[in-house]
């Protein structure tokens, strides 16, 4: 299993700048109110750049990453199970 990031929004913390959204429009749109709605997926390797940029510009600081794992074939532990009974 890879580790791999995603973004993270504390929405209590949100001011709905929608400079994460100008950053990182690959994984954060805004909603109809002015507030970012974050994807959740794993990040590429290719897009953390940019997902750490949108952070770091965050004027309320609501944006993080998260670490999560990430299995490149999610089914396949639960179907080896199956197979091992």
């Amino acid at each position: 299993m890879a580790m791999k990031y995603r973004v993270r929004l504390d929405p209590i913390r949100c001011t709905g700048e929608g400079l994460c959204a100008d950053l990182f429009p690959e994984a954060i749109r805004m909603d109809d109110w002015g507030y970012p709605i974050i994807d959740g997926r794993p990040l590429s390797r290719d897009e953390l750049a940019h997902a750490r940029r949108a952070v770091a510009a965050c004027p309320a600081l609501a944006l993080s990453l998260e670490q999560v794992e990430h299995r490149a074939f999610p089914d396949a532990e639960p179907a080896q199970r199956a197979h091992s009974r």
